[in-house]
């Protein structure tokens, strides 16, 4: 006589074998025999099997909680892994899925406090099928029901018919006191309105099981809903695994909120402090390329007009990373665009001041920085004036603080500016160091970066500038001529993750590859062609 398998859990099977007799184990025959008896009991005598059977049914009924705990903990660790909002949401679609045995779902975020991020996120829906979905009236969606009828809101939620003919949908409370709306016939629900069960049959959905989504230091957060393909309603042991699953979710959904707010204001603050845009200036293509490291550093670009037509060009960077270095690069930049103004004509003095601004201002902090004034200049031989014609040049005065030399790419050459050896700011009691000046022929491109670019690539600083010039060199005409294409050929040459692991915005395998190495620091790219 076996005893009754309790139900398995929507895809997924018990690893825990479930006992195949009730036949009395060596130990219980043994204590049976030791005690007296007139005669033995016959082997099917109903008082003997009852107790084994009862026995049997707990067995089964363990090893189906420590077959749902260790469910639970799969999940929940493959959960906690998750370390970006989208990637814990797609994650809870998935397991939710799992847990109550349907194929799609979705999950609307809407928080309480009106922060955002507002947004809907599917499993299994492409955006057209989110799109009818969004277009069910608010008081037929269990997702908008849900919303609305969350504690504090003054509505209910979960209004159907509850008749208990498996046709109306009914919400409530489920098991643990967790708020659900379930329709376990779509079709066949005349209480829903006629758009619901229209979208549904295109769809091919036929029933759907709702929670919310809330956490204890956020509050609402959003709903998810679960789509089966047939008429279905999970069982109350996936109601109750889901409610147990949902609750550590959603609070891990909460943080996953809270970081990304706080990364979207730290990326505000940063293109705020940086330029919006490159200036136009006539007889210069710029371009510039900044990805940002996975801590937030302060690195900074910055083009300049200044007067009788020149122009500043700067590249530098402070150390550390997070807000504090942040906002000590938005000075030192505000800093050295004055300083440029004033006296850019001499790059030595603009980073003595600048200099001079760090070790009163900020001694427990340096930087790096290297400073360029650039001016129309006739070439040798003569030409109609010193701001035009085929026979202007240009020419650049230089000065560097403890940065990497910048490279002069061009039709006929590519060459390191040598830049004289110093240390960053703040780093001595006076610094001063002889400036530089280059000049540029028609067509050639000055390229100016952050040390960034070479820390990323995770090999020591010679041999990644070695790849760096290399990389310059093997541009085709066509690339060298576009400060565009220059700049992307480089990244994808030099950085381990291309163009996208440079940002950490590639695919996972680039941008852990690029973590690897090293990676964490900001890289920027400025590029002037003349």
């Amino acid at each position: 006589m076996s005893a009754q398998q309790p139900p398995k859990l929507a895809g997924i099977e018990s690893p825990s074998p479930l006992p195949q007799h009730t036949v009395p184990s060596s130990a219980t025959a043994h204590h049976r025999q030791s005690a007296p008896s007139p005669r033995p009991p016959a082997v099917d005598d109903p008082a003997l099997a009852r107790p084994v059977e009862r026995l049997a049914a707990v067995q089964d009924r363990l090893a189906g909680w420590i077959s749902d705990l260790t469910t639970l903990h799969d999940l929940t660790e493959r959960l906690v892994r998750t370390d970006t909002l989208e990637g814990a949401v797609h994650e809870a679609l998935r397991a939710g899925a799992a847990l109550v045995g349907a194929r799609r779902g979705l999950i609307a975020l809407e928080p309480a406090d009106g922060l955002g991020p507002d947004t809907t996120v599917g499993l299994g829906l492409g955006a057209a099928d989110l799109g009818h979905i969004e277009t069910l009236p608010l008081d037929s969606a269990s997702h908008a029901r849900l919303l609305d009828g969350l504690p504090g809101t003054g509505v209910e939620a979960g209004t159907g018919d509850g008749d208990g003919d498996g046709d109306g949908g009914d919400g409530g409370t489920g098991p643990g006191g967790l708020r659900e709306i379930t329709h376990p016939h779509i079709a066949r629900d005349e209480d829903l309105d006629p758009r619901h069960r229209e979208v549904a049959a295109r769809l091919g959905y036929a029933a759907s099981h709702a929670v919310p989504l809330t956490a204890r230091s956020t509050g609402r957060l959003g709903a998810a809903v679960w789509l089966y393909d047939e008429p279905a309603r999970p069982t109350e042991r996936q109601r109750h695994l889901l409610g147990l699953y949902i609750r550590h979710a959603a609070e891990h959904i909460a943080r996953q909120v809270d970081l990304a707010r706080a990364r979207s204001t730290v990326d505000t603050v940063r293109e705020g402090l940086l330029p919006t845009r490159l200036p136009r200036v006539p007889g210069v293509r710029l371009a510039v390329r900044h990805r940002t490291g996975p801590r937030g550093g302060g690195d900074w670009y910055d083009v300049l007009p200044l007067p009788e037509g020149a122009l500043g060009l700067s590249v530098g960077g402070v150390t550390g990373s997070g807000p504090d270095a942040l906002a000590a690069m938005g000075r030192l930049r505000a800093s050295m665009r004055a300083y440029a103004v004033m006296e850019g004509e001499d790059p030595v003095a603009v980073l003595s001041d600048l200099e001079l601004l760090l070790r009163l201002t900020e001694p427990a902090r340096s930087a790096t920085a290297l400073f360029g004034y650039a001016e129309r200049t006739p070439r040798a031989g003569g030409g109609p004036q010193a701001g035009g014609g085929p026979e202007a040049g240009t020419r650049v005065v230089l000065a560097g603080a403890g940065h990497c030399p910048p490279l002069i790419v061009g039709p006929e050459r590519t060459e390191v500016v040598e830049t004289a050896l110093s240390a960053p700011l703040g780093m001595l009691a006076c610094w001063e160091a002889p400036s530089v000046e280059v000049d540029l022929a028609p067509g050639e491109t000055l390229l100016l970066y952050s040390d960034g670019l070479l820390h990323r690539t995770g090999e020591p600083l010679e041999r990644a500038f070695a790849r760096l010039r290399a990389a310059a060199v093997a541009a085709a005409p066509a690339v060298r001529a576009d400060p565009d294409a220059l700049l992307d050929h480089l990244l994808r040459s030099v950085l381990p993750g291309g163009r996208d692991g440079a940002g950490g915005t590639g695919d996972g395998d680039a941008t852990r590859g690029s973590e690897e190495a090293g990676a964490t620091e900001d890289v920027v790219l400025l590029a002037a062609r003349f």
